[in-house]
């Protein structure tokens, strides 16, 4: 089964879907949390939530003895990028309300998320995926397009320039700074990270990867958006014509690497 094929199946069913919609209310909930929101045995809740975790739908974190589900809506833009923009017919309809949905703006302080969690599943190594992260010759190639340099030592700093992809603005100014905490290439980087024409404090991003079976490894990307509800708005892709967030990003990267050029090439 391919990775469209087990997202299109997780979401033809109307309970999963409201799963979805409850962790797009409010992220980073525990089964029991779930469980109170449909009527349904906690072991029918838990088996909904394996298939939505099994088709990248949702991502899981332990927290002390819970553990706590988040919404990934990476494989909900990718399949956007190819199929709905592909297609205009009917039957695509309901996942098109679906996307608006998930990915319309957070309105109140009840649904704000201070943590994302995004993975995605790329036929790469995990030193392509690190290079694609860490490295200015290919983070211009994708996303924002801006151009990254990082000491990658503890308390090393990390700029990202505007480079040549953001027009009107100077390819030499810094648009978002921060400091390596820790890097462990090419499994895994933890780095503060701060957009320089928002007044919020530093956030706190996680990189993570895992080698998987037949090539394929998992990119996991956890923000930290404490106290910080613009950045977590822009990163979350809900603020008009500021891009998609880390969800695009996220897709663009993956288009990159198995493919060669990126999703707007």
């Amino acid at each position: 089964m391919t990775d469209d094929d087990q997202v299109f199946k997780a979401l033809a069913d109307p309970t999963r879907r409201l799963l979805l919609d409850r962790l797009f209310a409010r992220d980073g909930r525990t089964l029991s949390d779930l469980e109170s929101d449909v009527d349904m045995t906690r072991f029918g809740v838990m088996k909904h939530l394996r298939l939505l975790e099994d088709a990248g739908l949702i991502t899981t974190r332990k927290s002390g003895r819970e553990k706590l589900h988040f919404l990934n809506v990476v494989p909900i833009r990718l399949i956007h990028d190819r199929w709905i923009d592909k297609y205009t017919e009917s039957q695509v309809a309901a996942l098109t309300s679906l996307k608006t949905e998930l990915e319309q703006p957070m309105t109140t302080a009840a649904t704000a998320t201070t943590v994302q969690v995004h993975r995605v599943f790329i036929k790469a190594t995990p030193q392509a995926i690190w290079d694609a992260i860490t490295r200015p010759e290919w983070s211009k190639r994708y996303g924002y397009r801006a151009v990254v340099n990082y000491d990658l030592r503890p308390g090393g700093r990390f700029e990202a320039l505007a480079g040549d992809g953001m027009e009107g603005m100077d390819p030499t100014a810094c648009v978002v700074e921060g400091e390596v905490v820790s890097a462990d290439p090419p499994h895994r980087l933890v780095q503060t990270w701060r957009p320089t024409w928002l007044d919020e404090p530093a956030t706190t991003l996680t990189y993570e990867i895992k080698e998987g079976q037949d090539g394929v490894c998992s990119l996991t990307l956890t923000h930290d958006l404490q106290d910080a509800p613009q950045t977590a708005a822009q990163t979350a892709g809900n603020v008009e014509g500021a891009g998609g967030g880390w969800p695009e990003v996220l897709s663009d990267l993956k288009s990159l690497l198995e493919t060669g050029s990126g999703m707007y090439a």
